[in-house]
């Protein structure tokens, strides 16, 4: 026999725990990864399609990052497209030839085009002090370096205005294997309108009215090993 007491707890036991799962809801298998711009078009397709219709999904379908193993290239085709990266027969294209050998998946201009995405965000997250992005592009030497130079800028009450333009080049110029460790270096031509404030607003650098031409060489590194797919920020260098 239920006492009154015991069954009036459990009654609201039951109508708290209801109340919090339609509030709170339950994981399902399909919640957004975080945004890789190094990601194939078969990736992000495969992505799409956790959020569409069936009949929209046959139209355009986006993978999930790192679910499944990404379709392997043809050779003959990923070779050719090696060719019209550097020319077949020297350093660059041989050193990216060996990194095809480690990472089937690997593409250079799927990779460069990537390479251009994590440019520009990271760019823009550097000016904006966005740690968190920055976080998940770079590697933790270069992710010290950019917090370092944030924070002192953010003692001295300084701001940055920016206005990414757009990137008037990118091309690999370097690439090899360490280890399992793919290295490439991309030099990118770029422009930007960017002017540092200090804490009264007054202009201590750059010029918010001029477009400036701005050339960096990045070296991105992924270990073929890892089934994590993103490629990270591992050396910076400007070229005045």
């Amino acid at each position: 026999m239920f006492d009154v007491t015991t069954l009036i707890f459990l009654v609201l036991a039951v109508v708290i725990f209801l109340r919090l799962r339609n509030v709170l809801g339950r994981r399902t298998g399909t919640e957004r990864p975080p945004f890789d711009p190094f990601g194939t078009p078969d990736r992000e397709r495969d992505r799409s399609a956790s959020r569409q219709s069936p009949q929209d999904a046959e139209d355009n379908v986006i993978s999930l990052p790192g679910q499944g193993e990404p379709p392997a290239p043809q050779t003959g085709a990923s070779t050719a497209t090696l060719d019209t990266v550097a020319p077949r027969g020297s350093a660059l294209n041989d050193a990216l030839r060996q990194i095809l050998s480690a990472d089937r998946s690997f593409d250079p201009q799927q990779f460069l085009q990537g390479a251009r995405g994590a440019y520009e965000m990271i760019v823009t997250a550097f000016a904006a002090g966005d740690r968190k992005m920055l976080k998940g592009l770079l590697s933790r030497e270069v992710y010290d370096g950019f917090v370092a130079a944030i924070s002192d800028r953010e003692s001295r009450g300084e701001t940055i205005e920016s206005t990414f333009v757009g990137i008037d080049r990118a091309d690999i110029v370097e690439a090899a294997m360490k280890g399992s460790t793919a290295q490439i270096t991309v030099k990118f031509r770029s422009e930007l309108i960017s002017a540092t404030r200090d804490k009264d607003g007054a202009i201590v650098d750059g010029d918010p009215n001029a477009v400036s031409d701005v050339t960096d060489i990045w070296t991105f590194a992924r270990d073929t090993n890892s089934r994590d797919p993103n490629w990270r920020l591992v050396a910076t260098e400007s070229v005045e």
